[in-house]
């Protein structure tokens, strides 16, 4: 039995198929469409998953969407009555709901199908239920405190409970207008970062300031009890003029959600491309701080309510990697599991593995224990995409090199990377979630700190406030960082111990953390190899990885690789046995 699950017409929208209770594929649509956080339906993703499998959309038997437009009907209606938004905002909502609702005849539409060839049953799941569902039913745990902190889905900001076996059971939601998301977003926006998604560099600037604004911050999120949060909707405008959004096919957009009385309190907001001065590092980490005070109060709350040591966290805040790197520190969690894809994304799988556990009431068979679920490129198709560019790497004075052995591609490229290089890794399966696991990654030395410029200057060109991460072999872990429990999805931030940050400067940021992917040989043979490598040739078992990428969707395919490689200044790049190495 097949179960498609579906993130669509929402932001970073997304597809995965399951067979049986096993997942056999999922990806995000952007990588196929080239779009950052692209949003729609995502029928590219759609195709790619029955492809892999082998079938047409008529073998599916069920369709899961992380949406539910009925879901808490009432208290949206009694929200209209009571605020009357603007006409905008309802039809906004309503063209979007609507889109949901006919999930059937947009797919069938994107494949070039009839709709009578689509047989499969569709399901509607509550947005921050599959974010539970995402979260638990794919974790190695058979009992687990199960939360969701995110902007909002389905009139809903938070959510937590407790999954046990097969099955979620919801103990509380907090409504609209309250969110913690939608907090860490209006100050984004105020900090002058407008893109979407771009609340991962606000946590990164926090750590260059001081929470000199807690205690007036305290005034627009009040912590309550019971593991509850309220804003101060004085600040904000969601609630009154409705959150400004596009979910059409493209790049989503929000407009600013907060208010006047936010620059009365804190001063002018910044504009985007305004220089960064010490007041905007200490408004970020104040942000920080306060957002941690109501997330870990509610954490702590679930954890002395629930009795429970293992926690299942999900939705988008569960990406504040900084703040999921204290959850031992800061609650009674012994056990901490978040997917690689914690966020909307997130929500296909999530919405598929809850129809398949809870409503066909199967036992679950699947824990995700690896992020490569994207697509795969065979030796074959690699040397073609090489031999139509022998030209174009003829003129860059580049040498061309197979290999039939495995560990001897390895130690040609550690070599590379010890030596100062900058090398483009292109391996197997493509990473399912935002961040590159060894797969589609660019890795260079990280005992060079100045790494980080030859990164920005020659390839990435982003704000210099940012941090990039270590790959550490997973056995390793404890020598190099205060905590030494495993992180293979790279999501959450430890602190480097003092002795070693000499050692990887160019990976651990000002605080002296690093937001590190803890490889073990059985999960990726090959990256753990090159690492492997490395620490034989300098002693240390780190590389520095970023995502294979130039302000673009981290790379799919290999023509997208090549493509990267002859615009930007990246000395090697190797794709499967290949090794291309530009004569510097």
């Amino acid at each position: 039995m097949y179960v498609l699950g579906l993130n669509a017409f929402h932001g970073d929208s997304s597809a995965c198929l399951i067979k049986d209770g096993r997942l056999l594929s999922a990806v995000e649509e952007e990588r196929f469409k080239r779009v950052k956080h692209w949003s729609g339906l995502p029928a590219l993703s759609i195709r790619y998953c029955l492809s892999e499998a082998g079938i047409n959309i008529g073998d599916i038997d069920h369709i899961a969407v992380n949406r539910d437009p009925r879901a808490n009907v009432l208290r949206k209606a009694l929200f209209v009555i009571r605020r009357r938004p603007p006409a905008r905002a309802i039809l906004n909502r309503m063209n979007n709901a609507a889109n949901i609702r006919q999930i059937r005849q947009r797919t069938a539409q994107a494949l070039g199908s009839g709709v009578d060839k689509v047989h499969a049953e569709i399901h509607y799941v509550e947005h921050h239920l599959a974010h539970l569902a995402s979260a638990f039913l794919v974790s190695p745990f058979r009992q687990a405190a199960v939360v969701s902190v995110d902007g909002f889905g389905d009139f809903v900001g938070a959510m937590w409970g407790i999954g046990s076996g097969n099955a979620l059971e919801v103990h509380r939601r907090i409504f609209f207008p309250h969110s913690l998301g939608m907090f860490y977003l209006a100050m984004t926006r105020y900090l002058g970062f407008p893109k979407y998604g771009d609340e991962y560099k606000v946590m990164g600037l926090a750590s260059y300031g001081r929470p000199t604004f807690r205690d007036q911050m305290q005034n627009v999120v009040k912590v309550a009890k019971g593991g509850e949060f309220r804003l101060n909707l004085d600040y904000f405008v969601h609630h009154a003029q409705g959150a400004t959004m596009t979910w059409d096919a493209g790049e989503p957009t929000m407009g600013n959600m907060y208010s006047g009385k936010m620059e009365d309190e804190f001063g002018p907001a910044r504009k985007s491309g305004e220089p960064l001065t010490r007041r905007h590092e200490d408004l970020a980490a104040s942000l920080q701080a306060v957002y941690e005070d109501a997330f870990f109060s509610l954490l702590s709350h679930v954890q002395e309510t629930t009795k429970l040591d293992h926690l299942c966290l999900a939705g988008g805040c569960a990406m504040n990697s900084v703040a999921n790197g204290k959850i031992f520190d800061r609650t009674g969690f012994k056990e901490v599991y978040i997917q690689p894809a914690a966020g909307d994304a997130g929500g296909a799988v999530g919405a598929a593995f809850y129809v398949w556990n809870q409503l066909l009431e199967h036992d679950r068979t699947f824990a995700m224990d690896t992020a490569y679920w994207g697509p795969e490129y065979s030796d074959s198709q690699i040397r073609l995409v090489v031999k139509e560019h022998e030209t174009d790497l003829t003129g860059l004075r580049c040498t061309i090199t197979g290999f039939e052995d495995d560990l001897e591609l390895c130690q040609e490229a550690a070599k590379d990377i010890s030596s100062g290089g900058v090398v483009g890794w292109f391996q197997g399966k493509m990473e399912w979630g935002p961040r590159a696991l060894g797969n589609r990654s660019i890795v260079v030395d990280p005992r060079r700190a100045e790494m980080k410029d030859v990164l920005n200057s020659r390839i990435k060109r982003r704000e210099p406030f940012r941090p990039f991460a270590p790959s550490i072999l997973l056995e390793k872990t404890g020598e190099y960082f205060e905590k030494d429990y495993p992180d293979p999805f790279m999501i959450k931030v430890y602190q480097v111990k003092p002795e070693k940050r000499p050692s990887i400067p160019a990976v651990t940021h000002v605080d002296g953390s690093g937001r590190l992917q803890t490889v073990r040989r059985g999960d990726n043979p090959l990256y753990w190899q090159l690492i492997k490598e490395f620490e034989n040739l300098t002693g240390v078992p780190v590389v520095l990885n970023t995502s294979f990428n130039e302000n673009e969707p981290i790379v799919c395919s290999p023509q997208e690789a090549m493509n990267c490689f002859l615009r930007t200044r990246m000395d090697t790049l190797v794709m499967g046995r290949t090794l291309i190495r530009r004569n510097r």
